[in-house]
């Protein structure tokens, strides 16, 4: 009952602060993390809709998903994919949960020794979407269980991010050829 309760008050921040999204206050502030996730309800398949793509993921030119598998040992394994203009680029790494935050917070790495934050920064109740990003607002996804999301869902998750201080000018649009 918590973390629906503190998950959803990130989301609420956002909305009554949805046009405050550069004001000087929300990007000095620090971001935050939902209360705790459900790591069990977050494995599975998530598709990118929208983000501040890495590097990595430049070549990427859509069907963008997300992979997550628990792992016995409490590690999760992590499978992003993309399409290229020549075919799928996949990626494997582990992330491994920050103590102390309740499973918001993971440390992921795809290249050893190399580790990056994993923050949810806001989680529908049912699990519909994530907003996922790091601390320094460098990056941003915005995750679905399904190929498309529908217009209030996307404008909550959306809310999140400002609500975070995100640059939402920065946001590029996943194409999903599913339905």
């Amino acid at each position: 009952m918590f973390r629906r309760f503190a998950g959803g008050l990130v989301c609420w921040l956002g909305l009554s602060s949805w046009g405050a999204a550069q004001s000087p206050g929300l990007v000095d502030a620090p971001v935050a993390s939902v209360a705790a996730v459900d790591l069990a309800r977050y494995a599975g398949k998530w598709f990118e809709i929208a983000s501040f793509p890495m590097f990595f993921q430049r070549q990427c030119v859509g069907d963008t998903s997300a992979s997550y598998t628990l792992g016995a040992d409490g590690r999760v394994e992590v499978s992003n994919r993309c399409r290229t203009e020549n075919g799928f680029d996949e990626a494997k790494g582990v992330a491994t949960v920050v103590e102390g935050w309740r499973n918001s917070r993971l440390k992921v790495s795809f290249f050893w020794p190399f580790k990056s934050d994993y923050w949810v920064l806001g989680l529908d109740d049912d699990y519909r979407w994530a907003v996922v990003g790091n601390p320094n607002r460098k990056y941003l996804w915005v995750l679905s269980r399904t190929p498309q999301l529908s217009k209030p869902l996307l404008d909550a998750a959306l809310a999140c991010a400002t609500a975070q201080g995100y640059d939402l000018s920065q946001l590029r649009y996943t194409p999903q050829t599913a339905p």
